[in-house]
C-alpha cells in the first residue's frame, strides 16, 4: 500500500455570508491541490453556516446552499472531499456530506444521531438518517445514492461520522463502518469549544482507531461563528492510538489546511512536528476569548469596545482580553492587515498600544464608596495595555434618584431598612453614563458578570448587566482570580498587580462596612464545588451535601448553610439570567438559559428538598 496525503482543513465561516464563506472554502481548496493533497476533510456545515438557527427551517436556505455546491465541486481536481450543508430530501431536513472526488459526486452521506445537549439544539432542525437506509436523491437531473454509505478510493474504504454520530458510543456509525471494513472515518465537526475539551476528542479519536482499526480524519470550524459559540479549529489525523496530525488551536487566520502523509497501515512513527501540544486552561481562555471578541468586532462591522472599569477582577479581565485581541490580532497579521479586518486601515499608522487606545475606551465611574485602592487598580491597568481611561463620579446621579424617592415616601432612607436599594441605585446609576459614551464613540458595551454571580443573581439589573456582550459571563469567579495572577506572572500583564492584591468587593455599602463579595455571598471556592454539582450535575440539596461532606472542605454546619443559600439563590434569580447580554461558551457549562442551563423562572425553589438537607 502506497502512502496518501490526507488533510483536514478548518474555515471561520459566518452564518448567510455566502460570498466570504464559499471563498474560504475555495481558498482552502486551491491550497490543497497546490500541495497535491488526495483526501481532505471540511467541516460540518461550513457552506451555510452551524449557528443558522431557525433559518434552517426555511425552504430558501436549503436551496441556496445547494445552489452553491456545483461551482465549489469545480475546485476538486485531483482531491476527494465532503460539502457538508442542510438538505432538503422528501420534505425533511439533513445534516449531510456531499461527497465528491475528481468533479464528480459520489454520494451523500447524511448524519444519524442529532445533538441534543449542552448547547446543542439540533433535533428542532433536522432529522436522523436511519440506520442501514440508502435511497436516490435528484442531483440536478441525475439521481445521485443518499444515506448510510461508504466510499471507495484505492486502498481506503471511507465511511463518515459526523460531529455528534461519534459521541454515541456502541450506537456510533463507526460499529457499522468496522463490519464493513472501512479503514478510514472523515468526521467533519462543528464541535464548540470549551477549555481541556480537546482532551475529551484526542481521547475518543485515538480510542476509534484502536477499535475500529483505521485511520480517522478530524476537522472542526473555527472562530466565533455567529455571536455565542467559539470553534477552535481543531484539525486531527490518527491511527493506531496514535495523533499523527493535530494543529494549533484558535488560529486568527480565516483557514487552515493541515496534512500528513500516511498509509492505511503506517509503519513510520508519528512526526512530532506535526503534533501541537495540548495547552492549559490558562492559555486556551485569552486565546479563545480574544479570537471571539475579534470576530465579534469584525463581523458586526463596529468600532471597538467600551468597558465600566471597577479595579475589579472581572472588569480587569475584560480590559486584558480586549488588549489580548489587539496583540494577537497583529501578531497573526501585522498591523496593516489587522486594522483593514476591523474595518478601520487608519489607525495602520499608530503603534499597537495606541490601537488600544484607539478601539478601547473605559472609564472609572466611582462615588462615596470607592476606595482609591481601585480607583489606582483601574487607572494603572488601563495605563499599562494602552485603554483611554476616563474617571468621573456618578455620586450627584445617585442624590437625585435617592432624594426623588425619599420625597415620594416621605422619608430619609437609611442602610439599615434600605440596604439593598441604596447599592442597586449606585450600580445603575452608572449605566446610563457608559451607555452614552459607549453611543458617542460608536463601540460595544462589555459587561462584567462571571458565572457565579450569575449563579445566585449576585448583580444590579440595568445596572453592572447593561451591556451589548458579556465576555467572561460562563467563567466562574474562583478561576478568573486564579487567572488573572498567572496572566500577571506568565503573559506580561503587570498592570495587574494591585488587582490581584485587593479582595473582590461591589464597593456598594459606606467604606466603613469593609464589603466584600465573599461575605455576602460565601467563598468562592466553596461556590464552585457547589454549582458543578447542583448545575452541571443536576443534583438535589442532599446530594450535592453527600458528595462534598467527604472533602473535607469547610465545617458540615457551614457547607450546610452554603448550600441552601445557593440553592435560594439560584431559585429566586433565574428571571435575571434571562436578561444577561449575549455570552461566549467558553467553559464546560455555563448558566444561560439560551444556551445551556433552562430553569423554571417560578418554581417552589427547593422548597421540600432544602428542608430534607436541613433535617438531616
Amino acid at each position: 500500500m502506497r502512502t496518501y496525503r490526507i488533510s483536514g482543513a478548518t474555515v471561520n465561516q459566518t452564518p448567510l455570508d455566502w460570498k466570504g464563506n464559499i471563498e474560504n472554502i475555495k481558498h482552502v481548496l486551491k491550497q490543497a491541490r497546490d500541495n497535491d493533497v488526495e483526501i481532505l476533510c471540511l467541516p460540518e456545515l461550513s457552506i451555510s453556516g452551524y449557528g443558522c438557527e431557525d433559518l434552517f427551517l426555511s425552504e430558501w436556505l436549503p436551496k441556496k446552499t445547494l445552489s452553491l455546491i456545483p461551482e465549489l465541486i469545480n475546485e476538486t481536481k485531483g482531491l476527494l472531499t465532503s460539502f457538508n450543508i442542510p438538505l432538503k430530501f422528501k420534505g425533511k431536513l439533513y445534516n449531510t456530506a456531499i461527497v465528491v472526488q475528481d468533479c464528480k459526486i459520489l454520494g451523500i452521506y447524511a448524519k444519524q444521531y442529532m445533538a441534543l445537549d449542552g448547547v446543542h439544539y439540533e433535533p428542532r432542525w433536522f432529522e436522523p438518517w436511519p440506520v442501514g437506509l440508502v435511497e436516490e436523491f435528484d442531483w440536478f437531473g441525475e439521481n445521485v445514492p443518499i444515506g448510510d454509505l461508504t466510499f471507495d478510493f484505492e486502498d481506503w474504504k471511507i465511511g463518515f461520522e459526523i460531529c455528534e454520530d461519534a459521541w454515541r458510543g456502541e450506537s456510533r456509525p463507526a460499529c457499522r463502518l468496522y463490519e464493513k471494513k472501512v479503514n478510514l472515518i472523515l468526521n467533519p465537526s462543528a464541535s464548540h469549544f470549551a477549555m481541556q475539551k480537546t482532551l475529551e476528542r484526542i481521547e475518543l479519536i485515538e480510542q476509534s482507531t484502536t477499535s475500529f482499526d483505521c485511520t480517522y480524519v478530524y476537522a472542526n470550524l473555527l472562530g466565533n461563528e455567529a455571536g455565542r459559540m467559539i470553534y477552535d479549529g481543531e484539525i486531527i489525523v490518527a491511527q493506531k492510538g496514535k495523533l499523527f496530525l493535530r494543529n494549533q488551536l484558535l488560529s486568527f487566520e480565516p483557514y487552515q489546511l493541515a496534512f500528513v502523509d500516511i498509509s492505511p497501515d503506517e509503519k513510520v512513527s508519528p512526526n512530532a512536528q506535526l503534533v501541537a501540544p495540548v495547552e492549559s486552561k490558562e492559555i486556551e481562555f485569552p486565546k479563545a476569548t480574544s479570537l471571539a471578541l475579534f470576530d465579534y468586532l469584525r463581523k458586526s462591522k463596529t468600532k471597538g469596545y467600551t468597558l465600566s472599569l471597577s479595579g475589579g477582577a472581572d472588569s480587569a479581565t475584560c480590559a486584558v482580553m480586549v488588549a489580548d485581541m489587539v496583540s494577537r490580532g497583529i501578531q497573526a497579521y501585522g498591523k496593516e492587515a489587522f486594522c483593514k479586518k476591523i474595518n478601520q486601515p487608519e489607525l495602520s499608522r499608530f503603534s499597537e498600544k495606541e490601537i488600544v487606545g484607539k478601539i478601547f475606551h473605559t472609564a472609572y465611574q466611582g462615588t462615596v464608596n470607592s476606595s482609591e485602592d481601585t480607583l489606582m487598580a483601574a487607572k494603572e491597568l488601563a495605563e499599562s495595555i494602552g485603554a483611554t481611561f476616563h474617571n468621573w463620579t456618578i455620586d450627584t446621579a445617585v442624590d437625585s434618584y435617592t432624594s426623588t424617592i425619599s420625597t415620594a415616601l416621605n422619608r430619609e432612607l437609611n442602610w439599615q431598612h434600605d440596604d439593598l436599594a441604596l447599592q442597586n441605585i449606585q450600580a445603575r446609576a452608572r449605566s446610563p453614563i457608559i451607555w452614552m459614551l459607549t453611543n458617542i464613540t460608536g463601540t460595544l458595551l462589555l459587561t462584567t458578570s462571571n458565572r457565579s454571580e450569575g449563579d445566585v443573581g449576585y448583580t444590579t439589573m440595568d445596572g453592572d448587566t447593561s451591556g451589548s456582550l458579556a465576555p467572561i459571563s460562563s467563567v466562574d469567579k474562583h478561576f478568573i482570580r486564579k487567572w488573572l495572577r498567572f496572566a500577571e506572572s506568565d503573559l506580561g500583564y503587570t498592570g495587574l498587580k494591585r488587582i490581584n492584591n485587593l479582595a473582590p468587593t461591589a464597593e456598594l455599602r459606606p467604606k466603613d462596612q469593609n464589603q466584600t463579595d465573599e461575605d455576602d455571598l460565601m467563598p468562592y471556592d466553596i461556590m464552585v464545588e457547589i454549582e458543578k454539582l447542583a448545575i452541571r450535575d443536576h443534583k438535589s440539596p442532599t446530594e450535592v451535601f453527600s458528595q462534598l461532606k467527604s472533602l473535607d472542605l469547610e465545617p458540615e454546619s457551614l457547607l450546610k448553610e452554603h448550600i441552601i443559600k445557593f440553592y435560594r439563590l439560584w431559585s429566586r434569580n433565574q428571571w435575571k439570567r434571562e436578561r444577561l447580554a449575549p455570552a461566549f461558551h467558553l467553559d464546560e457549562f455555563n448558566v444561560d438559559p439560551r444556551t445551556w442551563c433552562r430553569f423554571p423562572i417560578l418554581s417552589a425553589g427547593y422548597q421540600e428538598e432544602l428542608q430534607e438537607l436541613m433535617e438531616d
